[in-house]
């Protein structure tokens, strides 16, 4: 039984959904369990769960037998393990705030489905929220090449030798050390929040052609960048992003609610 990679897989997943569940009444609490360990008794509903959450959403009953029992035996091997970890009291410390968040969220969200529940936003509500993001979007977008290197003195050589006529691109397919070589450094389009922020700076004061007259540094090492072009932003249009701007506007619903309820709540900031 892989019950290493079962708890990988589900663990997570099922203490982000465990707050999302219905609460046990007297009825659910009088079932049959379908297991017992060590006395506990494992419930359908956390049994449903389970499978749910360990088999793409289906149901137990949509499971073959041998699904079933894998499952039902991964699920005693959680609780085994578990009841285990409470006795050497391994939920002590960083581990039992983990608990504690992961059960604050999963109450969180459902709060989130109580308040938006049922609430479609309208066309108009779409429609600010397209603007909104549009309005976010950087108005210019670039075509660059670059030549990474690990050594500043590396790049500054680099930039002297293009400063005396050398191809930017067959000196970036011979020294660049990322993916982009083979392309003499093109990074193609992108937008300046596609690059970490030295770089997308260095682009953005950049004049079409030009190169950097001094080495730029990141994370991945130093750069010499050359802007190729640049062209105005084309933002998706309204309709192939109309799904995707639903939930943003639920967020943002809920965000308003959570904040008139902070200012309600009597919260005492020790920090």
């Amino acid at each position: 039984m892989r019950y290493t990679q079962a708890f990988a897989i589900t663990l997570v997943g099922l203490l982000l959904a465990v707050g999302c569940t219905k609460a046990e009444t007297p009825a659910d609490g009088a079932a049959k369990p379908v297991a017992i360990v060590n006395g506990k008794p494992i419930s359908k509903d956390v049994w449903q769960l389970y499978v749910k959450t360990r088999h793409q959403g289906k149901d137990a009953e949509q499971l073959s037998p041998e699904e079933r029992s894998e499952a039902l035996e991964e699920l005693i091997g959680m609780y085994v393990g578990a009841a285990e970890a409470e006795k050497q009291k391994l939920a002590e410390g960083e581990p039992n705030a983990r608990l504690e968040l992961v059960q604050r969220s999963a109450l969180a969200e459902m709060l989130f489905r109580k308040v938006t529940e049922g609430k479609e936003p309208t066309e108009e509500e779409l429609q600010a929220e397209y603007d909104a993001r549009i309005a976010e979007l950087p108005q210019t977008e670039y075509h660059a090449r670059h030549i990474l290197v690990d050594d500043e003195a590396k790049a500054k050589d680099l930039i002297a030798q293009i400063d005396k006529g050398a191809s930017f691109e067959k000196l970036a397919k011979e020294n660049s050390a990322d993916g982009s070589a083979n392309d003499g450094g093109d990074l193609g389009w992108f937008n300046p929040g596609q690059m970490v922020k030295p770089f997308s700076d260095a682009v953005q004061q950049l004049e079409v052609g030009k190169y950097t007259a001094t080495p730029v540094k990141t994370d991945f090492g130093w750069h010499v960048i050359k802007l190729e072009e640049t062209r105005p932003t084309t933002p998706p249009p309204y309709d192939a992003v109309k799904a995707q701007l639903g939930p943003l506007v639920k967020q943002k619903q809920f965000e308003a609610h959570l904040k008139e309820l902070i200012g309600k709540a009597k919260v005492e900031r020790k920090l």
